[in-house]
């Protein structure tokens, strides 16, 4: 899952963040937060999952979670002396080289507009496009995998043209159905399950992305490069 500050149920302490110190945060007696001071961007995530592979190779690190320009490392017993582990995660962040993974490329058929195209309207009203020119500028994006949570499957994508930006909502649907193409800030993903969701829906795309029995259940992986290839477009 990806974890962020704002949603963690309890944090113990913070090391705030400077030009070059990662914000750390304990998370329970186990687990430490390393979030990028930078910004959201390609750049910031390659240092993230630079970081996120030098922590696997800690003997005393039991799981590593890369998430949205932050990592969740998890230890196998409570430290000692945890301010020891803020300074090995500072270390570590310093000397990181941002690292690039080659992955796939996935293109999605979406169904724009129709019955699933809810918050259209309103992405219009905010940026004052077209449907037709927030649909042209949704699908001539490359969008890559940060990061996979939330839901199994889902896929954090970055690469979304700041024109069709849209804050998620401040009451979420009750009920979005699985598939809905969506634009959440300045991310864009595929609604993995049916039910309450905060994101913006402009289409829908009857795609297979998680299938639990495969060897891979994830169709997406942190790297992956994905296109929106339109299949229809109901406007």
């Amino acid at each position: 899952m990806t974890i962020s500050s704002t949603n963690v149920a309890q944090i113990f302490e913070v090391h705030a963040a400077s030009q070059t110190s990662a914000r750390i945060s304990f998370i329970g007696a186990k687990a430490f937060l390393l979030e990028s001071p930078g910004d959201f961007d390609l750049p910031a995530q390659r240092l993230i999952w630079a970081v996120s592979r030098t922590v696997q190779g800690w003997p005393d690190v039991s799981e590593v979670i890369p998430g949205m320009t932050n990592v969740l490392a998890i230890f196998k017993e409570t430290p000692e002396d945890p301010q020891t582990v803020v300074e090995r995660l500072q270390a570590a962040w310093k000397e990181a080289d941002g690292i690039d993974i080659a992955g796939k490329t996935i293109e999605v058929p979406v169904h724009y507009g129709g019955e699933f195209a809810t918050d259209l309207p309103a992405l219009c009203d905010l940026s004052g496009l077209t449907d037709r020119e927030v649909v042209r500028l949704h699908h001539e994006g490359h969008y890559r995998v940060f990061a996979l949570g939330s839901a199994p499957g889902f896929a954090y994508l970055h690469g979304l043209n700041p024109q069709i930006y849209m804050p998620r909502k401040k009451v979420p649907s009750l009920r979005m159905e699985k598939g809905c193409v969506t634009i959440g800030g300045m991310q864009t993903g595929v609604a993995m399950l049916t039910g309450p969701n905060g994101w913006n829906s402009i289409g829908h795309a009857d795609f297979n992305m998680f299938d639990p029995g495969a060897a891979q259940p994830a169709l997406m992986a942190p790297g992956d490069t994905v296109r929106f290839v339109p299949e229809r477009i109901e406007l």
